[in-house]
Parts: C-alpha cells; structure tokens; sequence
C-alpha cells in the first residue's frame, strides 16, 4: 500500500487514527497495520540520525491531486552534540509532553484539505550521511521550494537540553504559481 492510498486520512481521521495515550497527552495512532508501520519506520530510520545531530528538520508535506504542495508541516531539529551532562529525563519529558499538547491544539491553523490528497514525509540533512546501510534508506531528491516566501504560522518551540526543537506550519503564498512544487 503506497502513501498516496492514504490520500484522505484527514477527512476520514474517526477510520484512519484512534486516540490513544502518550506521556499521558491524548495522541492519535494510524489504525491500518502498514500506514504504522511506514510511520513507525520513517521515524525509526531517522534516529540514529537524529541523535548524531545530522537531521536540520522533517517536512509533513501535504499534495493536491495535481501533486502540488498545500501544506507543510516542518520539525525543525537541534540537538546539542557537545551536551555532557546526564539528561534530566523529568525536564525532557516535561517538555515533549506541552509540545504534543500544542499539537493537539493546533487544527485550527490548518486549512481544509480537498479530497484526493496525498503525502509524505522527507527529511533534510545538515550533511548527507556517510555510505553505511541506513543512510541509503534515504532517497536524495530533487524537490524544489517555494518561489514566494510561504505564509508561516509558528506552532510550538521547545528547549530542553540536549533537544531543541520547533514546529511551524507552512502555506504557499497566495500569489505563488500553482504549478510549483516543493
């Protein structure tokens, strides 16, 4: 099953995610056993990376059914290298809980989605990771920005040593071409 059979999973959120508990924050977990696991290995597959502070940010890109870009979610990443000191695992989660709390909140700053949407998840590298096995789990592409500056609506920033993180949403600029592509 592709990523773009699951094209409408927003307008038929009730059949596609049950609500389900984590760090004690209502989340929402993909039902079907291979969106899961596509979600569940995407994510999985970019930790090590993660950890080694190569990742700059993870894009949630949604398409029309022309495959133009509507929406994008953006995760921008930091992860202190240099931090020594034992993680306070209390802060960390402190933290990560009031982010997926803001997500929680933050349908409101979306626009509807038409119908026969698809998506993906991409991951931008600070430095393309070296020539071992996991790294070439990632597929370099040729995707291209944005020609105007998209409207961008912050979401949630948080800073818990080692982690920082920041979330916003993007929006092509009303003037943009609509033949553009990510």
């Amino acid at each position: 099953m592709s990523v773009s059979e699951y094209s409408d999973l927003r307008l038929r959120k009730k059949e596609a995610f049950e609500r389900r508990r984590y760090m004690n924050v209502v989340v929402h977990k993909a039902r079907h056993p291979q969106l899961a696991g596509y979600i569940h290995s995407a994510t999985a597959d970019l930790l090590p990376f993660v950890q080694k502070g190569l990742v700059e940010r993870v894009n949630v890109l949604f398409y029309d059914k022309e495959h133009v870009p509507i929406e994008k979610f953006v995760f921008k990443i930091s992860v202190n290298q240099s931090y020594n000191s034992k993680v306070e695992e209390n802060d960390l989660e402190f933290a990560l809980r009031a982010f997926l709390v803001k997500l929680t909140v933050a349908k409101p700053l979306t626009k509807p989605l038409p119908p026969g949407i698809s998506w993906e998840i991409t991951a931008y590298f600070r430095n393309l990771p070296g020539s071992n096995k996991e790294a070439q789990l990632w597929i370099p592409t040729d995707t291209k920005q944005w020609l105007q500056q998209p409207d961008i609506t912050p979401i949630k920033s948080m800073s818990s040593e080692p982690l920082k993180l920041q979330l916003y949403l993007e929006h092509p600029n009303p003037s943009e071409p609509k033949t553009q592509q990510v």
